[in-house]
């Protein structure tokens, strides 16, 4: 009895017709009040329009197929790009119909408005394409698939739901590992708007003699195999191999900050990726830490193609606390666990100079013993405020205190590098690229 209550009126729906239907017959009515003239032929429009919702009501749920419908998703998704959605959807009627597909999305897209209207010929099927675009990590969850077909009446609708719930994990930013992969053969990785750097200086790891062409260096010519062989030769070398590099991420509270729906955290987990791609395409081996007011994520360096994979689970979960790092931490974990003189990264940030100088002591104690590179971020929005014009008093206020706020941002940087710690100022956006060239360009000054 339920299932047949359900059946039949738990999926009626009333149609956007029937209520414009409606709204003419009660026009009529109040028309025929002052002319009692049309009161019998509006009486027939009426019984004609209820004949006609009976009609297309009987139509679609006793003549009528239910139509089906499949999602299709990837295994996982990736943070801060867009992900394909497929869904299939068959009319199974032997007539035309309209379908509006609605899709239960994952309560973290905050999208109440989602549908679909598409009308679908008899026995036809379509595979609908959308995108979404998740700005947190972790488990998004996908609910049912909700069908309200109508006929060319469409004064009533039926609905159908569809079973389909999934999960699906979201992972930091991986789309785009592929590109990062190829330009890192280069040497360059480019971006619009970003500074080119070009590979300086050589290496002096060896890798083969080979003939001599025109652009060779002739400080390489290997004049033992030259007189041998009767023909100019010369030694090629390539980027020493087998060099370590940690990437150190900051949970603390400043690393909350959204930009562009994404927190800082977020950036520079999806930076610590991309690089990971890079330094193993190198033959480089990679590790990470992070930490907060407590030490965190450790993985141990490897240059193993399943690192890049370790890292990215490693950093699924990780998320920012409201809390200030504890640096003195840091250093007492890295001088314990890294013995080897490696390349450090270490992304965080630093909002004012007093802050700095309380966590320098700590960052010059690591500079002794490692290559330390400190990635800090720039605050777009307030850089913005400096630059727009002023129309009035207020506006010259806000103009001064951004520039001082983006000026004392300029100061920790040149803060950092009095010490000789090396620096990288970058905007929350093009931190991935701006990480990648300047490793790949200390890697090129072989100053590790």
């Amino acid at each position: 009895m339920v299932t047949i209550i359900k059946k039949y009126i738990g999926d009626f729906y009333i149609g956007n017709r029937f209520y414009r239907g409606a709204g003419a017959c009660i026009a009529l009515f109040i028309l025929a009040f002052y002319f009692p003239a049309l009161y019998k032929p509006v009486k027939v429009v009426l019984y004609t329009f209820l004949a006609l919702v009976l009609a297309d009501y009987v139509f679609l749920f006793f003549m009528g197929k239910r139509p089906v419908a499949d999602r299709q998703l990837t295994d996982r998704f990736s943070n801060g790009d867009e992900n394909p959605v497929k869904l299939f959807v068959q009319n199974k009627n032997n007539f035309g119909v309209h379908i509006t597909l609605i899709d239960e999305l994952p309560f973290q897209f905050q999208k109440r408005d989602f549908k679909i209207d598409a009308f679908f010929a008899p026995g036809q099927s379509h595979w609908i394409n959308y995108a979404v675009r998740p700005v947190t990590r972790g488990e998004y969850e996908f609910g049912n698939i909700n069908l309200f077909m109508r006929s060319m009446l469409g004064l009533v609708e039926q609905r159908t739901r569809i079973p389909a719930h999934a999960k699906v994990k979201v992972y930091p930013s991986f789309v785009h590992l592929g590109n990062y992969q190829l330009l890192a053969a280069t040497h360059v990785v480019t971006e619009t708007g970003n500074k080119r750097l070009n590979k300086i200086g050589q290496s002096m790891e060896f890798e083969q003699i080979k003939d001599y062409v025109t652009g060779d260096d002739i400080r390489t010519i290997n004049w033992k195999a030259t007189a041998r062989k009767g023909g100019l030769m010369v030694n090629k070398y390539v980027d020493e191999k087998s060099q370590q590099l940690y990437c150190i991420i900051d949970k603390g509270r400043l690393m909350k900050m959204p930009f562009a729906e994404l927190s800082l955290l977020d950036y520079a987990i999806n930076s610590v990726l991309a690089l990971s791609q890079v330094s193993i395409k190198k033959q480089d081996k990679i590790g990470l830490m992070s930490f907060s007011n407590q030490m965190g994520t450790m993985l141990a360096a490897d240059r193993k193609p399943i690192q890049r994979e370790n890292i990215m689970l490693a950093l699924y979960n990780e998320k920012t606390s409201f809390k200030e790092p504890d640096f003195e931490l840091l250093y007492t974990r890295v001088r314990h666990k890294i013995k080897q003189r490696s390349l450090l990264i270490l992304y965080t940030n630093f909002e004012s100079v007093s802050g700095l100088h309380r966590q320098l002591p700590y960052l010059r104690s690591i500079a002794r013993h490692h290559l330390l590179l400190v990635v800090i971020f720039e605050n777009t929005e307030l850089k913005k405020l400096s630059q727009a014009s002023a129309s009035n008093i207020d506006d010259v206020y806000v103009k001064a205190i951004a520039e001082k706020l983006v000026f004392e941002k300029k100061l920790i940087v040149k803060e950092l590098q009095k010490y000789g710690i090396n620096t990288l100022l970058s905007a929350p956006e093009k931190v991935t690229v701006n990480a990648i060239n300047k490793y790949l360009e200390i890697k090129a000054r072989q100053i590790l």
